[in-house]
């Protein structure tokens, strides 16, 4: 029996090694560039925004769509000044699955006080803190990217996979801190402008929207309910003899009870509601989707508040709040007008006045 053999020269298989090891190298390559480049798709499409709303929106729809990450949020550390202005510049529900809020120091702890990335994979229940709860029992692994401003941390943008192999913590971070640090650039960019917008539409003392930007909302919300025909009322209030509180008291201790009764006309309306400080010591609610009998009893309210809840004053004692209000409603008359609506509630109000002083 003969046997017939092959000899294979040893030189072709090392070069068969080498190609296998090229071709797996330069397979890499293309994967990482491609991911490289959906980042880039991401920070490009954010880079021009100056508002949080659509900032947010648009930042983790990219995310979620160009990366293929079912869960992706933005966790902010409570009691920040970016936290506290993003709550007053996006409403709740675009708020919702997009932004949480966490204690300060759990925060840092989770993760060590460090800017770096962290990966997670096992022993989950740890950052259940930093989860939203709806999404807790779903994620398998989860990625951390600290978010900074003015050089401190203030949250992390976040990444959930429900499998525990996305994110391992022997896996390169590079491109993921790359892009914690353009969304920590855009961040600062849209909180100076929104800043801005602040200043320009608010009342410096009070932190109530302006007259002026007050008249630009009534029009839109008059013109709507006229439209859909839906309650839209408006609520005038002056508080009693002010004159007296400056000239006795002082002007520090007048600007107090202003800010005082600001606060509480903010704590007493819904999101959905507008509230300006129209004039010196004069208010106007604009209340949507209210009916003229509901937004009276709001002023009532109003109005018993004060009365049961003086106002502390520094050095001890209090100093009583009185008002009187004025209430309008779409509809009253024919020709209507969003300026028609103030110039009735007021003039209801000087009956109020009118009839106290008598």
């Amino acid at each position: 029996m003969f046997f017939k053999f092959r000899c294979v020269n040893s030189s072709n298989i090392v070069t068969v090694h080498v190609m296998s090891s090229l071709e797996k190298m330069l397979e890499t390559l293309k994967k990482n560039q491609e991911i490289a480049q959906k980042f880039f798709e991401i920070e490009a499409s954010v880079l021009s925004i100056l508002n949080f709303k659509d900032f947010l929106i648009r930042l983790l729809d990219e995310i979620r769509e160009k990366r293929h990450i079912p869960y992706v949020w933005i966790s902010l550390v409570e009691r920040g000044d970016l936290a506290d202005m993003i709550k007053q510049s996006v409403t709740s529900d675009t708020l919702a699955n997009r932004v949480n809020f966490i204690d300060r120091d759990v925060f840092l702890k989770l993760v060590e006080n460090k800017t770096d990335p962290v990966l997670v994979s096992s022993d989950l229940e740890k950052y259940d803190g930093l989860i939203q709860r709806q999404y807790r029992t779903n994620i398998r692994s989860l990625a951390i990217a600290p978010l900074t401003l003015d050089g401190e941390i203030v949250g992390s943008l976040n990444h959930g996979d429900e499998t525990g192999s996305r994110y391992r913590s022997d896996m390169d971070t590079t491109l993921l801190r790359q892009l914690a640090t353009i969304v920590s650039i855009c961040l600062s960019n849209v909180m100076a402008h929104e800043r801005l917008d602040f200043l320009a539409s608010r009342d410096s003392l009070t932190g109530l929207l302006n007259r002026r930007v007050l008249e630009q909302i009534l029009n839109r919300e008059f013109e709507r309910a006229v439209r859909y025909t839906t309650p839209l009322t408006v609520v005038f209030v002056d508080l009693d003899d002010f004159k007296r509180v400056n000239d006795e008291y002082g002007h520090k201790t007048g600007d107090d009870m202003l800010k005082y009764v600001a606060n509480q006309l903010l704590k007493m309306t819904r999101v959905s509601d507008v509230v300006a400080r129209f004039a010196g010591d004069e208010f106007i609610s604009v209340l949507t989707n209210t009916t003229y009998s509901d937004a009276f009893e709001f002023a009532e309210r109003l109005q018993d508040f004060f009365i049961g809840h003086p106002m502390e004053i520094e050095g001890g004692g209090t100093i009583p709040v009185a008002l009187s209000f004025g209430v309008s409603r779409v509809g009253d008359e024919i020709s209507d007008s969003a300026e028609a609506l103030i110039q009735r509630a007021d003039k209801m109000l000087y009956e109020a006045k009118k009839e106290k002083s008598r």
